[in-house]
């Protein structure tokens, strides 16, 4: 239990070897996930994507591959998953469509208004505030442009418990807190999607009305 639990305090900042076990788990273990929420984003429209707490990278790959017109900056808090998601994506790299920094979501280091698309798969569980670090997502979107976090938590699940008490500084939310955080955030529009059998969530926060993808 002890080796778990070491294993599973890594899910929020990567670190050592055990925290590149968890990396390299996390592109497989979260892909059903993240495609299921990928799928309530429209077919076109997304030039500058940001990625953030991108992880092991897989899905900076899956959203170039969406979007080919777009180009994707993702950040991450953890050195060794910015070294994985700069491996993977080595050959989008190359070609320009995409950059992999280290940062922090409580201070992006972008300016306002860059972005069409932010994304957040499995990762808001651990962002300072969370209202605080929403605000800045809002600040680096355009008008018209779309957060999406997907979380496999809903916040409904009673076993969800579990997970606060072995990953130091976890917190889940259900979709009124979402809806709450987002909208003192500055989204005008928020739009919940929920798997209620796996208790997965996906949360469409628009800056300004893009109304379009609540009919989706």
């Amino acid at each position: 239990m002890g080796l778990l639990r070491s294993f599973l305090r890594n899910t929020r900042k990567p670190e050592g070897f055990l925290g590149k076990c968890m990396v390299a788990s996390m592109n497989y273990a979260h892909a059903a996930l993240a495609d299921w929420g990928l799928g309530y984003l429209p077919e076109t429209g997304p030039v500058r994507i940001a990625e953030l707490g991108c992880g092991g990278g897989r899905n900076i790959r899956t959203l170039l591959r969406k979007y080919p017109a777009a180009t994707v900056t993702a950040m991450d808090y953890s050195e060794i998953s910015v070294k994985k998601a700069r491996n993977i994506n080595q050959k989008e790299l190359q070609a320009g469509r995409c950059r992999v920094i280290q940062g922090d979501v409580s201070r992006l280091p972008f300016e306002d208004g860059v972005f069409d698309l932010a994304t957040a798969f499995e990762t808001v569980y651990f962002w300072p505030g969370p209202t605080e670090s929403f605000r800045e997502v809002y600040r680096t979107l355009r008008p018209g442009g779309v957060f999406l976090i997907v979380n496999e938590v809903d916040g409904e699940n009673p076993r969800d418990s579990r997970w606060l008490s072995v990953i130091d500084g976890m917190k889940i939310f259900n979709r009124s807190q979402f809806v709450t955080f987002l909208t003192e955030a500055g989204f005008s529009k928020v739009i919940v999607k929920r798997d209620a059998k796996r208790h997965w969530l996906c949360v469409l926060a628009i800056r300004d009305d893009a109304g379009h993808l609540g009919n989706k």
